[in-house]
């Protein structure tokens, strides 16, 4: 008992991701299949945790 709610929803689930289409990029796909690297961009947060802990700890 109780296993057809649960099974219902891993049926819907299932068919969700059985038929949803995330848009393309195309232009990403051409570039890609062309052999054109983009730079990809950088992790700025990182860079701005570690610059401020250095220049937090350099103060002192």
């Amino acid at each position: 008992m109780g296993r057809g709610r649960a099974k219902a929803k891993q049926t819907r689930i299932a068919r969700e991701l059985k038929y949803f289409t995330p848009p393309t990029d195309l232009t990403a796909l051409q570039h890609e299949l062309a052999g054109v690297h983009l730079p990809e961009p950088e992790d700025t947060d990182a860079v701005d945790y570690y610059t401020r802990d250095r220049d937090d700890n350099a103060t002192r």
